[in-house]
This record gives structure tokens, sequence and C-alpha cells, in this order.
């Protein structure tokens, strides 16, 4: 009798459980979806994904619902208000990055005609699809990882080293890092 597939084994809550089983890994091709995750991602530096995800629709209401081109013009009296906003993780240097992100997305949105369109050039238009056996196999950055990151920063990102893009990468699809024994693997690839 084979044994039923089980999921990836880094879920354990239910909020965890409800993003893995609906949209890590699903490639994601929404400029205001992929401009969330960038700057939740850079948020969850040296946190953990649930604290993020726990106070996902804060993030939204503090910074209206990820539009760049609001937090591309946010002021110092914005910034002191997310400051105090004790539902989003408070940080200064975070904050500012978001900011400065939103700047920099909207350069890459001008220039590409989306950020869709930029991102997905770093994996030839197509989601890497591995194939992984043990979360031990999943690496923390990769040679696609590194060169995304580098060219991030060279447009002015912050928060954006390949360790964070790497994870950006998983959830945004461009990477199917979905182990082969987890239902999502497979429903994810065919997605492609």
């Amino acid at each position: 009798m084979k044994a039923a597939p089980r999921r990836c084994p880094w879920p354990k809550t239910e909020t965890d459980i409800a993003y893995h089983d609906h949209e890590w890994g699903v490639p994601l091709h929404d400029d205001r979806a992929l401009f969330e995750l960038l700057i939740l991602e850079g948020a969850q530096a040296g946190l953990s994904w649930s604290t993020i995800l726990n106070k996902r629709e804060n993030y939204r209401r503090a910074f209206d619902q990820f539009d760049a081109r609001k937090i591309a013009r946010y002021d110092d009296n914005k910034v002191t208000a997310l400051l105090t906003d004790a539902d989003i993780v408070r940080n200064r240097l975070k904050i500012a990055a978001a900011i400065t992100n939103a700047k920099a997305f909207l350069a890459v949105q001008k220039q590409f005609g989306s950020f869709d369109r930029y991102l997905w050039a770093f994996v030839g238009g197509q989601p890497i699809v591995n194939h992984r056996r043990s979360p031990e196999d999943v690496p923390v950055r990769t040679a696609e990882s590194d060169a995304l990151s580098r060219d991030l920063r060279q447009r002015g990102f912050k928060f954006v080293g390949s360790t964070i893009i790497y994870a950006f990468m998983q959830a945004t699809g461009l990477v199917n890092d979905h182990l082969v024994t987890c239902p999502r693997h497979a429903a994810c690839a065919k997605l492609r």
C-alpha cells in the first residue's frame, strides 16, 4: 500500500497551512501581489514567516493595500504613523526600505512595462521546477537568486539579499520548491 502524499513540513499553524496550500509556489504574475510579497519578505528578515503572515492584513491596511504609487509618496508623518503601528513590525529601516522599494518598483515597471516581465526574465519566463526530497535539499540561495538580488540592489532596492530573494522566488512560484512528496509539487508544476 502506497503512503499518502505528505505536505511540506514547514507549515505548522492554520495560517501557514492555508498559505502553503493555496499560494506558496503558485506562479504569480500580478504586479501588486508581487510587490506585496517583496515587501513582506523584506519585513520578515530576522523573524519567522509565520509572524509576517499573521500580520499580513495589518500590513495591507497600513501600507495602502501595497499600492506602490501611494507608498512612494509617503512622508515623515506617514513614517511616524507606521513606527507607532503596533500591528506591523515597527522597524525604521524596513519601513524606509518599503518606500525606497516602491520608487524602484515603479521605475522597473516603467522600464520593462511590468514588474512581472522583469522578474520572470530571471527564470526564462517559466518556473524552475525542482525535485527536492527533504527540507535539507532546499538551498537558501541559488545562482538565480544571486543574479536577481544583485540586479535589484543595482536598481536601488533594499532588503533584497539573495536569501530573501530566494524565499521571494519560492513564494511567487518562480521556483517550485515543494517537496516531491507534497501534493502541491505536482499541482504547482502543472501551472507552468
